[in-house]
């Protein structure tokens, strides 16, 4: 599994060296879009329809705060909306681009 070895906030941009040698620049905002909590993509009941959630696909202004390890598997981002209940799972945040 390929592991972050170090992650940077460079302006409104998340820099992060993977263990592979890999670099991927994300910008705050669209990582905060990307948020894979429940509170942005709600949740499913038995039959399989959405609970919750949000519809809303832009958040101007937003900037990460700060971050911490979850396990061995994700990150977890704290952003300046109050945001931070979503578990980027490694293989979650390396599919969503960005990546030199």
């Amino acid at each position: 599994m390929t592991t972050p070895e170090r992650i940077e906030l460079i302006g409104t941009e998340i820099a992060i060296l993977w263990s592979d040698g890999k670099e991927q620049y994300l910008q705050a905002e669209a990582l905060r879009a990307a948020s894979p909590s429940a509170e942005n993509t709600g949740e499913r009941d038995l039959l399989g329809r959405r609970i919750g959630g949000t519809d809303q696909k832009s958040y101007p202004g937003v900037n990460v705060r700060g971050w911490r390890p979850v396990g061995g598997y994700a990150i977890q981002f704290d952003f300046t909306d109050g945001h931070n209940t979503g578990l980027y799972t490694f293989d979650y945040l390396r599919g969503l681009g960005g990546l030199t």
